[in-house]
């Protein structure tokens, strides 16, 4: 099994420790330990039934590991409960799209903000001036993002009326509205046509490039992953197959085997 880069100085961003889930005596993850560095894409991959998405819901904290512990800058994400997820720091897209679909794409961005607010309901109620420079922070924010996704021509189109590739923009826009250091990705790919997979792969890229967000993708579209990722941990059956650059994940004869026969993009 390969290990990551070599001389890895800096202190992860983030730190999977031998996390284990184990549901009804099935084991769904078997000490799966890897490090992400800050501005990294680290893309996760594996078959079906590999363990990804059981890994990937322990780290936006639908899951709570059996054993183990993951570490967002040296504090276990582990205590926190899942609504304060986005406090930390950690943003997520879902694999079928968690909009508003009633909300206009500007609602829905809004909804990300609130993740990062300190008000509260006496402070709202009263209008009090901090909650206005707020609210105005808030909105010159999303705004920005709006403007920097493309989707300011749409801002006040209810998120039901339109294509399911722009609905993976407003989502991927709501996450940025949280401020994330770190940007899960659950099957970004899904339901899109291979133009738009491409368009996506330049987008992740741009978005760590210009606001320094560090992403973890989850994704059965090998060659979105083998294109962006920097860094790739190969799963199979819950443990970790394999881990190191997209060519030597890509070369590794336990990945070839396990992906043998299977028809990946």
């Amino acid at each position: 099994m390969m290990q990551a880069h070599s001389g890895q100085t800096a202190s992860p961003l983030l730190a999977v420790r031998d996390v284990s889930v184990v549901f009804g005596g099935i084991v769904a993850l078997n000490g799966i330990s890897f490090d992400m560095k800050k501005g990294q894409i680290l893309g996760l991959i594996g078959p079906n039934g590999a363990g990804k998405t059981t890994l990937f819901n322990c780290l936006s904290r639908l899951y709570q590991p059996s054993k183990g512990d993951i570490l967002l800058e040296g504090d276990s994400i582990l205590t926190r409960p899942p609504h304060r997820i986005s406090e930390m720091g950690i943003g997520r897209t879902f694999q079928n799209v968690a909009l508003f679909p009633n909300l206009s794409v500007l609602d829905n961005v809004r909804v990300g903000t609130h993740a990062r607010t300190n008000s509260d309901i006496v402070s709202d109620s009263l209008r009090l001036p901090w909650i206005r420079r707020g609210e105005k922070e808030m909105n010159k924010r999303v705004d920005d993002i709006l403007g920097y996704l493309e989707l300011r021509n749409v801002a006040h189109t209810p998120v039901s009326g339109l294509p399911f590739g722009t609905q993976k923009r407003v989502e991927l826009a709501r996450a940025l509205a949280t401020e994330p250091k770190i940007l899960l990705l659950d099957e970004p790919a899904g339901g899109l046509n291979h133009e738009e997979v491409y368009i996506l792969g330049d987008l992740v890229r741009k978005i760590r490039d210009d606001r320094g967000v560090t992403v973890l993708l989850v994704e059965h579209h090998m060659g979105l992953v083998m294109s962006i990722a920097d860094h790739v941990v190969a799963l199979n059956f819950g443990r970790k197959l394999a881990e190191g650059t997209p060519t030597q994940v890509q070369n590794d004869p336990d990945v070839i085997k396990a992906y043998l026969g299977s028809k990946d993009q």
